[in-house]
C-alpha cells in the first residue's frame, strides 16, 4: 500500500483576514524580510569563493531567483493560503514528495540561527581592541557564540519577538546606513580613482580570475541575498488582488534587492579589488572602514551586528515554529515537538533544542575551520542554500506540473511561458545547487538519508499514514 502523506488539516470556521495591503506595502514587506544590506555579510566569503566576481554572482543569483519568484507568485495563485514550497508540492505532486522537500526545509530553517550566530561573534570580536594572539582570538569567539546562542535562547523562551513595526525601524535605519557607506565610497574613489578604463568592469568580469566554477560557487552563496522573498506569497489572504499584486510584488521584490546588492557590492569591489581580507566573515566593514575611516567601520559593523541579531532571533524562533508543525501532528513525535508551555505559549522544547543545536553547529564548524582551514561562516550559508535550493526547484517543479503539464491558469506567455519559467527556474538552481561544493552536498544528502530512514521508521516502510500540518516561513 503506498504512502499517503495528507497536508489537509480540519478546516473551522474563523473570521477571514482583512486585505489591506497593495502592491507597495506588499513590496515594503518583502524588503523587510530580506533586508537592504543582505549582501554585505556574504560578501567577503562569496568573493573569495568567486574569484571576486561578487557583482555577476549575485545577478546570477537574481536571474535563477526571478524565475523562481515568478513560480512562488503563480503557486500562490493557485493555492492563496498555502504559502510554503512544502505546501504547493504536497498538493500539486505528491504528498510524500513534499515530505522530503519539508525535511529540507528543516535543514535551511536550524541552518539559519546558526549562520548568524557564527557571523554576529566574528562581527563582535572585530569591534573589540585588535587581538594578535589567535587562541586568544580563537576563545573569545567562541565565547561570543556561547553568548549569543543563549541570548536567543532566551528571548525566545520568553516570547520576545521583534513586530513588523520595529523590522520596519530597523529596515530603515539600515537603508541610511546603505546611503552613508555609498557616499564614502563615491568620495574615495574620486580621491582614489582606479587606474584603467578596465578596473571599472573588474567586478563583472575580470579575465585574470574568471572561472565558470568559481563564478557558480560564489553564486552559490549569493543567493542568501535573496532568501526571504517567498515570504511574500503567505501574505495573500491579506493582499489586494492577490492573483495580480503577490506575483508582481514577488518579483519585484528580487529585482530591487539585486539593484541594491549589485550596487553595494559593485562600490566594494572597486574599493577593495583583491579577496584578501583582514576577516573573510567581516569583509565589509572593512571596506567601509578603507572609504569613509573608522566611523564608518564601526558604523556599517553595529548595523549589520543589530540586524543580524534580529534576524537571528527571529530564525530561531522560526525554526522552533517549524518543528512545533510538525510535531502538533505527529509528523515527528508530538510529546516532545507538539508541547507548548502553558505560561508563555512558547514551544520551549523546541526552542531549547535548536538552541542546543546552534551551540554544537557553531562549534563545531569554527573547529573544522581552524582544523581544516574551511571558513565557518561561508560553510554554514552553503549549508543553508543547500535546503533553500531544493525547496525552490521543487516550486518551479509544481509549477511545471500545475500551469504546463495540467494546463491550468493563463500566462501572458500562453503554454511556452508555463513551460520555459519554471524549467529555467529549476535548472539555473539545480545548476547553483551543483555548485555548492562537495562537502555541503555531502552533509546535505547526509539529512536528507536521516529523513528517507526516519520517514520509513515512521509509516513502518511507507506504509501508514503521516498527516501534516500547512508550514508557512516566518
Amino acid at each position: 500500500m503506498a504512502t499517503e502523506l495528507s497536508t489537509t488539516a480540519p478546516v473551522t470556521q474563523q473570521p477571514g483576514l482583512k486585505r489591506v495591503l497593495g502592491l507597495s506595502g506588499l513590496i515594503f514587506y518583502g524588503i523587510v524580510l530580506i533586508q537592504p544590506t543582505a549582501p554585505m555579510p556574504l560578501f567577503g566569503a562569496a568573493a573569495v569563493a568567486g574569484n571576486g566576481h561578487v557583482v555577476t554572482a549575485i545577478l546570477i543569483g537574481m536571474v535563477a531567483m526571478l524565475f523562481t519568484a515568478i513560480s512562488y507568485g503563480r503557486m500562490a495563485n493557485a493555492y492563496p493560503s498555502a504559502g510554503s514550497a512544502y505546501a504547493y508540492v504536497s498538493r500539486e505532486i505528491h504528498p510524500a514528495l513534499g515530505y522530503f522537500v519539508g525535511w529540507s526545509i528543516i535543514f535551511d530553517y536550524v541552518m539559519n540561527p546558526i549562520v548568524c550566530v557564527i557571523w554576529i561573534a566574528g562581527a563582535s570580536v572585530a569591534l573589540l581592541p585588535k587581538i594578535s594572539n589567535h587562541t586568544e582570538l580563537t576563545v573569545i569567539t567562541c565565547l561570543f557564540i556561547v553568548l549569543f546562542t543563549i541570548l536567543f535562547t532566551g528571548m525566545n523562551l520568553r516570547g520576545i519577538e521583534a513586530s513588523s513595526r520595529t523590522n520596519g525601524i530597523i529596515t530603515v535605519a539600515l537603508s541610511v546606513v546603505i546611503i552613508l557607506f555609498l557616499g564614502a565610497a563615491v568620495h574615495y574613489l574620486w580621491l582614489n580613482p582606479p587606474g584603467s578604463v578596465a578596473e571599472y568592469t573588474r567586478p563583472f568580469y575580470d579575465p585574470q580570475n574568471f572561472s565558470f566554477s568559481a563564478v557558480r560557487s560564489g553564486a552559490a552563496l549569493a543567493v542568501l541575498t535573496y532568501i526571504g522573498f517567498d515570504g511574500v506569497s503567505t501574505l495573500s489572504e491579506e493582499a489586494h488582488n492577490p492573483r495580480r499584486n503577490i506575483l508582481l510584488a514577488t518579483v519585484l521584490v528580487c529585482l530591487i534587492t539585486g539593484a541594491l546588492a549589485s550596487v553595494q557590492v559593485y562600490f566594494a569591489q572597486l574599493i577593495w579589488p583583491g579577496t584578501n581580507f583582514p576577516d573573510e566573515d567581516n569583509a565589509f566593514s572593512y571596506v567601509a572602514g578603507k572609504a569613509g575611516g573608522s566611523w564608518l567601520f564601526v558604523t556599517v559593523n553595529v548595523a549589520l551586528l543589530v540586524a543580524s541579531i534580529g534576524s537571528g532571533a527571529g530564525a530561531h524562533l522560526g525554526a522552533g515554529r517549524l518543528l512545533y508543525s510538525m510535531g502538533r501532528d505527529n509528523a515527528i513525535p508530538s510529546k516532545f515537538f507538539g508541547a507548548v508551555n502553558p505560561r508563555t505559549r512558547i514551544p520551549s522544547n523546541n526552542i531549547i533544542l535548536i538552541g542546543i543545536v546552534m551551540l554544537v553547529a557553531a562549534l563545531s564548524l569554527k573547529a573544522v575551520q581552524e582544523f581544516a582551514h574551511v571558513d565557518a561562516y561561508g560553510f554554514g550559508c552553503t549549508l543553508l542554500n543547500f535546503g533553500a535550493l531544493l525547496a525552490f526547484m521543487a516550486v518551479n517543479l509544481a509549477a511545471f506540473v500545475h500551469y504546463f503539464l495540467r494546463g491550468k491558469g493563463t500566462s501572458i506567455w500562453g503554454s511556452l511561458g508555463n513551460f520555459i519559467s519554471p524549467v529555467l527556474g529549476f535548472v539555473i538552481c539545480a545548476y547553483l545547487w551543483l555548485g555548492l561544493g562537495k562537502w555541503a552536498i555531502i552533509v546535505g544528502l547526509c539529512w536528507l538519508v536521516t529523513g528517507v530512514v526516519y520517514g520509513a521508521w515512521r509509516t513502518a516502510f511507507f506504509t501508514k499514514r503521516i498527516q501534516f500540518v500547512e508550514i508557512e516561513r516566518s
